[in-house]
């Protein structure tokens, strides 16, 4: 049930009655008896209730089973493929030196 803001156009009370949606309108103020405008309001916030929220509660669909990612499966294929070739240098022998 939502809750609703009305303004007394007479007093200028602003109070909140917690009805239902299919309730008619309050039309009197309670605090002097006036005309009363329901007030437009921004709405209800979302409420996070419980322990807590975590990364894990929303499976994705590159989650595969027992704990492991294929994400992290093509990380090691990525890096398997760019691998570093061992620098190549020369010393005065002209020679071709392999160095790790």
């Amino acid at each position: 049930m939502p809750t609703y803001e009305y303004k007394c156009l007479k007093c200028m009370e602003v109070f909140e009655v917690f009805q239902k949606m299919s309730d008619p309108p309050i039309e009197k103020c309670p605090k002097c008896g006036s005309e009363v405008k329901r007030l437009i309001g921004t709405g209800a916030g979302i409420v996070f209730k419980g322990s807590g929220f975590y990364e894990t509660d929303y499976k994705h669909s590159h989650f595969t089973g027992g704990g492991e990612t294929k994400t992290k499966e093509l990380n090691n294929k990525e890096t398997s493929k760019t691998e570093t070739k061992p620098k190549e240098t020369k010393d005065s022998s002209d020679k071709v030196k392999k160095s790790a």
